[in-house]
């Protein structure tokens, strides 16, 4: 089982920019309580895309620091855990051996993958590389996040032990795959449209590309926009 290091933030000014946000993050000390919209003390500036029941913790892998300077250098900013705008950090999980429905006992809750992380350019800003956003988007090294099924205390150091996987074969891997891979891969997406443990708004993306046999543009949301 991987222990924790758990990390939150309060809403501040994103530098270089007219913006706030809640995705500097750092490591806490003391237990919290988990809910079903996050955890205690930690602030999302842009409800409409970040937060809520479907994103209420992000777990982003200690595993891809050391990619991350092999590709990058040594940023400051990738020496310790929080740079990827994480709550929860680990070493020994990663997307290719989690899947989206696995249920996860931490401390006192009980949280379910919900999604993977879909990157924005607010950590584009946050990594200071230019193009940081479509970095994560294309390497997969994403993150991913919970569900809240049972709120309960969580303290830092805590174990993170699996419960119950309820959709094995759909890897997060396999979710980036063919979200942002193989993009028009049909059997995939009627997979993806079907699986009814993930987020809504991921099975969406699915259904959309059924219907209208098109990729939906991410431009926006990588680059300086929501």
């Amino acid at each position: 089982m991987p222990q924790i290091t758990l990390l939150t933030g309060r809403i501040a000014p994103l530098p270089d920019t007219d913006q706030v946000s809640g995705i500097d993050k750092s490591v806490v000390d003391r237990p919290l309580q988990l809910g079903t919209t996050g955890l205690e003390g930690d602030e999302q500036a842009d409800l409409r895309v970040h937060g809520g029941p479907e994103k209420a913790v992000h777990h982003y892998p200690f595993d891809h620091y050391a990619a991350w300077r092999t590709d990058l250098g040594d940023l400051p900013i990738l020496s310790t855990a929080g740079g990827f705008g994480e709550n929860i950090s680990t070493l020994g999980m990663t997307e290719d051996t989690v899947s989206v429905g696995d249920i996860f006992r931490l401390g006192g809750a009980l949280v379910q993958v919900s999604q993977g992380r879909q990157p924005c350019w607010k950590l584009t800003r946050r990594i200071g590389v230019e193009d940081m956003a479509r970095r994560v988007q294309k390497t997969g090294r994403t993150g991913w996040y919970y569900r809240v099924l049972q709120a309960g205390q969580v303290a830092p150091d805590d174990m993170i032990e699996l419960v119950d996987r309820v959709a094995p074969d759909w890897t997060l891997h396999r979710l980036w795959h063919a979200l942002y891979i193989d993009r028009m891969n049909l059997r995939e997406l009627h997979g993806i449209a079907s699986l009814d443990v993930l987020a809504d708004g991921w099975r969406r993306y699915a259904i959309r590309r059924l219907e209208s046999g098109q990729v939906e543009d991410w431009s926006r949301r990588l680059e300086g926009g929501a």
